[in-house]
């Protein structure tokens, strides 16, 4: 088919300048043209295909007419690690290959320096500066598909790590279904290694999830790591099949039934540790995703203070949960650690002579001396019958994995009122938004006030990596973006003095005495900020591990009266919290930057001001 005029009159272009340079003549030229029309590649690559031109002289010229370096890509060798800072989803629509990593610039060769568009993808999706020079498109083609497209290579390197191991993995527990056509082959060795393959470097990489995605002409497998997706591997179309319907079987779901979504969990035994999978299947468009939520409980970390509560809200939590009879209330988007911070409570109180029930959906950990229940609405055992049922089971503490209705949270303000210590999630974007919530769902104000005893809201932020954390001086767009200006201080935040020496010495028991002269009074602009510059450690991204950030709203009698007289108003609530002390949450990713602990980009992306 032919190609497009203006793609055309570009190609002629470049042949014109050959001609005119004197490397080609008017035949070459019409050979190579008819070659680009026959195959559908770019005019450069079809000279260099059939050998009417070195490949090093055509990156010459297009270095000198774009003005741009070139590289000979014949003399290079490329780092496997630079390599995983760009998806091979872009460097194979785009053709671009990374080569070398010098702080915050990514050196990218390119063969289409007129694409500046690519420049721009480049930039978002790593994250890093761009220095882009030319190399030659047919070299540039075959590391390309060596390095990215050739997604055996990436599943025998996977498979080369498990061979030792293949044998201590082992699923537990469920049961396989033998009636699906497709049960032989799933039990073929090549399968059943890839799975566990995947399902090991996942723990090993300690990610929190795994995706095995269906598209047209692909499969993809993404880790979930410190709450960013990384693609890890393209398994070959022809195992597609076999590697859905293995995962299905060893969840213990239908594998013949693909048209509706399906959920179910995994337990694999790895040597002497037991992880448990939770299982979500979606029919999509070209297959089944698969989506697994790796519940390790050997990552499980139940002590508060190391997910980074300042000292004054963890303290105000404590005294929350410690009372006899109230409600604490943990808000936040999915997968910002509300149920971590809620057993983490949960496991403070925790004491032989005090009866602990749960309702979960899922029950995603299992915790020694607490009754935990499986909600299954679809036999009735709703949030609201689970909780009917445990007010009859003599509780001291109730916890409710969420607050989805009326009935619920009615119950839930009634077993707080009459003795019973309740705590529960609620999905609202801050602390004071959570009262008004509550209020919209119907609640009664008065209820509300009395019950409520904490609301704490959270989000999870990625730290910086120790290994190569370097100060920096954010430049203006930055300072825009966090809605300060240069000449903004502390005070202007609403930062107290008591906030202020609180967090230096949570530094300086941190051994990281960040922030030792700053005060109220100190400017933006005045401040230590630290990034990273990327490492092995961090994959080169310069972050490494999460951070929790805070919002604890505690009843005080004046916010207790405001809820009575504002009409939930979440603005008037917000003011008042704060003037009775309450660090928001960008106020409190404010001091983790400080610290060193975090980057004011994952703060402004994570917090609203």
């Amino acid at each position: 088919m032919a190609a497009p005029l203006a793609l055309v009159a570009e190609r002629e272009r470049l042949g014109e300048l050959l001609v005119r340079e004197g490397l080609i003549n008017r035949e070459q030229l019409a050979r190579a043209l008819e070659e680009q029309r026959t195959s559908g590649m770019r005019l450069g690559y079809c000279f260099v295909k059939l050998g009417l031109l070195q490949e090093t002289t055509l990156t010459k010229m297009l270095a000198r007419q774009y003005r741009m370096p070139a590289v000979d890509l014949s003399r290079f060798e490329v780092d496997p690690r630079i390599l995983k800072l760009v998806p091979s989803e872009l460097a194979s629509r785009h053709l671009v290959l990374p080569l070398k990593r010098e702080g915050r610039t990514l050196t990218v060769a390119i063969a289409d320096p007129a694409n500046a568009g690519v420049l721009d993808d480049l930039k978002f999706v790593t994250r890093y500066d761009i220095f882009p020079v030319v190399a030659g498109e047919y070299t540039l083609r075959q590391l390309v598909e060596k390095h990215y497209e050739n997604g055996d290579v990436q599943m025998q390197s996977l498979l080369a790590e498990i061979a030792a191991d293949d044998s201590d993995v082992e699923v537990i527990e469920n049961t396989e279904d033998d009636g699906a056509p497709l049960a032989t082959q799933v039990d073929e060795a090549p399968v059943v290694r890839l799975v566990n393959a995947i399902l090991m470097e996942a723990v090993k990489r300690g990610a929190s999830d795994i995706h095995v995605e269906c598209f047209e002409h692909e499969i993809r497998v993404r880790y979930r790591v410190d709450g960013a997706l990384q693609e890890i591997m393209k398994p070959p179309m022809k195992l597609k099949a076999a590697l859905i319907s293995r995962l299905k079987i060893m969840s213990a779901l239908n594998i013949a039934e693909r048209r509706v979504p399906q959920d179910g969990r995994l337990r694999l035994k790895i040597g002497k540790k037991v992880i448990d999978f939770r299982v979500s299947t979606l029919p999509t468009l070209f297959g089944e995703k698969i989506v697994l939520r790796i519940l390790d409980k050997g990552n499980l970390t139940l002590d508060l203070e190391t997910f980074g509560i300042e000292a004054r809200a963890e303290h105000e939590l404590m005294e929350a949960i410690s009372n006899p009879y109230g409600m604490v209330l943990v808000t936040g988007p999915t997968g910002s650690g509300k149920t971590t911070t809620l057993y983490s409570c949960l496991s403070k109180i925790n004491t032989g002579d005090t009866n602990i029930m749960t309702a979960e959906d899922p029950v995603e950990y299992n915790l020694f001396g607490i009754n935990q229940v499986q909600v299954r609405p679809e036999v009735g055992l709703t949030f609201a019958s689970a909780l009917k049922a445990f007010l009859r089971q003599d509780p001291n503490v109730i916890m409710l994995g969420e607050i989805r209705d009326l009935e619920t949270g009615g119950i839930a303000i009634k077993a707080a009122l009459t003795g019973h210590m309740v705590l529960s999630t609620l999905h609202t974007n801050s602390a004071p938004e959570t009262v008004t919530r509550l209020l919209d769902m119907g609640l009664e104000p008065f209820n509300v006030a009395s019950a409520l005893n904490l609301v704490l809201a959270q989000r999870l932020v990625r730290r910086v990596c120790s290994k190569c954390r370097e100060r920096y001086v954010p430049d203006a767009a930055e300072i825009a973006a966090a809605k300060v200006t240069p000449d903004t201080t502390l005070r202007d935040l609403r930062f107290t003095a008591e906030a202020i020496e609180a967090a230096k010495a949570k530094a300086v028991k941190e051994a990281a005495p960040l922030i030792a002269n700053v005060t109220v009074d100190s400017k933006i602009t005045e401040l230590a900020y630290f990034r990273g510059t990327g490492c092995d450690a961090c994959a080169g991204t310069g972050l490494k591990g999460r951070q929790g950030v805070y919002e604890v709203m505690t009843m005080t009698p004046r916010i207790r009266k405001t809820i009575l007289t504002g009409g939930g108003d979440a603005a008037l609530l917000r003011e008042t919290a704060i003037e009775e002390g309450m660090l928001t949450l960008r106020m409190d990713g404010w001091l983790k930057v400080l610290r060193g602990i975090t980057t004011m980009e994952q703060v402004i992306r994570e917090t609203s001001a």
